[in-house]
């Protein structure tokens, strides 16, 4: 291909292009498209809501413009036009920033026929079909198509058209192994096995594949980044990625090449709650920081086993969602499959929530979100099944999190493999849902953390190995346990009973005991820590007669400890993150709850949001200044989507902590647009909010003496 030459009108655009690409339209065309294509149609929707930037098919799979490379399929439909040069040159004239897509994951027959060592080949040695489009047969990402072939498009379409990068969907491959030859005798070269079987799980290839897989991406992505970039310097080649961002790929070769994330997670499916957006925007935070993170969201339903692409989400939902995402960090991108519209009625939540980034946009993009407390991130996944390995959250992180946020307790993300007491600076608590695998070096800056006053609340076996397990770092000094039964479980009918009074143990008024997990660590406590809660000792479920108490021994459950630092530890010796996520009994709540109030100190929380309703809040903080914007998730669908209404949050309030010193302050409503009365009582700056629809930003300034 041939570089751009230095008087190209482009040749100058900004490395730093992707720092004002905030709001996001991605239109992915089908084979029909180019006929019917109204671009004006597109170029308002983009206007109206105030899009700056543009994703859209490009190539691939399909080309939507008049490509020269041999095998490169164009639509059926695309004649003499180029909808792909359309909608750039009209993006550009609003002055947008412009991304092609391209999708790598299938060829057409001719292709398959003329280059068979692309394709994806099962245990046999078969070519794989695609499971949805007859003719169609899925490639190989470890073959010359994707290293070679897609190379080239990229190269054309980045010569030809004014774009800032490349994206790339459905680019690593089938879900499993494929057994090519070429692939296969790369395997065996670079490693010494033969490719991993799925009906052998316990083939010790497993492990191997799974990293060799995941440098022949990061290969794949370092040479894609390169070959755009030799062309126009500017230009990012960004391959798709979901909630594992680069924590599945060689870290060391593809962190620089990711200047932003783009994660695909669309909508709500099954039983997620309705702050799962903004948990996207804080869990790429907690890995990067300072790079901007973008929400995918489609404007029709989602669901891993329904397929409706031509249909529409309902309205409320998708303003929600992009919403919460936007307001915890994660800029808003809607896509829509196909130019042709069967349904319009997604255009007003998509404009309504952009317009509201858009009047939010000049806080949120000078204050940095901040939190007192911070969850540990840990990653998921298997090094013998690398496609399960998405960085799901497991039930005990989603357990921690609904009741965070149902207490109204903001927080962050920290990522284990960034766990360092710079990382945690500004952070006062720190807490482990579950993570059963520290390192030493984790331990050790958990232990410095709370030398230094910080506070921790772990649950279950967080930092606490089995008692065979000798050889592995421990938390148990710091919280002040000592483990003398491993995990066990899982156990039915069990109970924790309330050992005299504690703030962790207070709000259970009328209750002795009150449910307690289904496994459980046995620990006993230290001498200078204190049991606020009790196992009740095991027994029966049924036969009914035989459900009563039994004497035993009573181990402690919930320890809590304070120490000479300031700092305080709180040990809770049993799933409790899983069992509330999985029953959402109130008490195991307000237990977590309690717990991280009480790590956070006499003083407590800086900013506290008060008041009816589920709110997501996210508290943004500059010299002299706080916004917290609140987000109203009060919906009887918030636990399940998809929502049908937005009930307007009776009023709340949000108080703030001054500095010593500052007696006033003022404030903005920034949603509403209007200032607003601020009462100073006790050192905290208080604003009544009288209603919230969906989104409300309190914005306080004041003056440091």
């Amino acid at each position: 291909m041939t570089a751009l030459k230095p008087e190209s009108p482009w040749a100058d655009r900004s490395p730093d292009w992707y720092r004002s690409a905030t709001r996001w339209t991605q239109l992915t065309f089908t084979d029909d498209d180019p006929a019917v294509l109204d671009v004006d149609f597109w170029l308002d929707v983009m206007r109206r809501s105030r899009s700056n930037a543009l994703c859209l098919s490009a190539g691939g799979y399909m080309a939507f413009y008049p490509t020269d490379i041999p095998f490169h399929h164009r639509s059926a439909h695309l004649g003499d036009s180029d909808p792909f040069g359309a909608l750039v040159e009209g993006a550009r004239s609003l002055g947008m920033h412009v991304m092609a897509r391209v999708d790598p994951h299938a060829v057409h027959a001719d292709a398959a026929e003329a280059h068979p060592e692309w394709l994806a080949r099962d245990v046999e040695g078969r070519p794989i079909p695609h499971a949805s489009q007859p003719g169609v047969w899925l490639t190989d990402p470890c073959s010359s198509y994707h290293r070679d072939y897609m190379t080239d498009v990229a190269r054309e379409i980045v010569t030809r058209y004014d774009v800032d990068a490349v994206f790339a969907n459905r680019w690593e491959g089938h879900g499993g192994v494929s057994y090519a030859e070429e692939t296969a005798r790369a395997f065996l070269a670079d490693t010494g096995h033969r490719l991993p079987r799925a009906d052998v799980p316990d083939d010790p290839a497993w492990p191997v594949y799974a990293a060799w897989r995941s440098r022949r991406l990061s290969e794949l992505v370092v040479r894609w980044d390169d070959a755009v970039r030799e062309i126009r310097p500017h230009v990012r080649f960004i391959p798709n990625r979901g909630a594992m961002l680069t924590r599945d790929l060689v870290r060391e070769m593809v962190d620089d090449r990711y200047p932003m994330f783009f994660v695909d997670k669309q909508g709500r499916s099954g039983t997620e709650a309705a702050w799962t957006p903004g948990r996207i925007g804080k869990r790429t935070r907690g890995l990067f920081p300072d790079r901007p993170v973008c929400l995918i969201t489609s404007v029709g339903p989602e669901s891993p086993l329904l397929r409706w692409k031509d249909s529409v989400a309902d309205g409320h939902e998708l303003r929600t969602w992009i919403v919460d995402g936007f307001a915890q960090g994660a800029q808003p991108w809607f896509t829509k499959f196909k130019a042709e519209c069967f349904d319009t009625r997604w255009i007003q939540p998509v404009v309504d929530a952009y317009l509201l980034h858009e009047r939010c946009e000049p806080l949120f993009s000078r204050l940095p979100v901040t939190a007192e407390v911070a969850l540990l991130d840990t990653k998921t996944g298997s090094s013998t099944n690398p496609w399960a390995s998405h960085g799901a959250p497991s039930s005990h992180e989603d357990g921690f999190y609904h009741a965070l946020v149902e207490a109204r307790i903001p927080f962050e993300y920290v990522a284990d493999e960034k766990l360092s007491l710079q990382r945690l600076e500004g952070i006062r608590v720190l807490v482990l849902p579950h993570a059963a695998e520290l390192t030493a070096q984790q331990v050790a800056v958990v232990e410095a953390f709370v030398a230094a006053g910080g506070s921790l609340v772990a649950a279950f076996d967080s930092g606490l190995p089995p008692t065979t397990a000798t050889d592995r770092a421990s938390l148990a000094g710091l919280l002040g346990v000592r483990v003398v039964e491993d995990v066990r479980g899982p156990v039915k009918n069990n109970y924790i009973s309330l050992c005299g009074e504690h703030p962790v143990n207070r709000g259970f008024e009328g209750a002795q005991r009150i449910v307690g997990g289904t496994r459980l660590l046995g620990v006993e406590a230290a001498d200078d820590a204190e049991v606020v809660f009790r196992f009740v000792p095991d027994y029966p479920d049924l036969p009914m007669e035989e459900v009563y108490p039994r004497p035993g021994t009573a181990r402690p459950a919930v320890v809590a400890r304070t120490h000479p630092s300031g700092g305080r530890t709180v040990h809770l010796a049993f799933d409790i993150g899983h069992i509330y996520w999985d029953a959402l009994q109130s008490d195991h709540g307000r237990l977590i709850a309690n717990a991280v109030g009480w790590a956070l100190g006499e003083q407590g929380a800086g900013v506290r949001v008060e008041g009816a309703g589920l709110v997501d809040v996210a508290v943004r903080t500059g010299t002299d200044e706080v916004a917290v914007a609140v987000v109203n998730l009060t919906n009887p669908m918030a636990m399940r989507g998809q929502n049908r209404e937005t009930i307007p949050l009776p009023p709340q309030t949000v108080s703030v902590r001054l500095p010593d010193g500052v007696r006033t302050a003022e404030a903005e409503l920034v949603v509403a647009g209007t200032p607003a009365p601020v009462e100073v009582v006790d050192g905290f700056a208080r604003v009544r909010v009288e209603g919230v629809e969906l989104l409300e930003v309190v914005h306080l300034r004041w003056v440091t003496a």
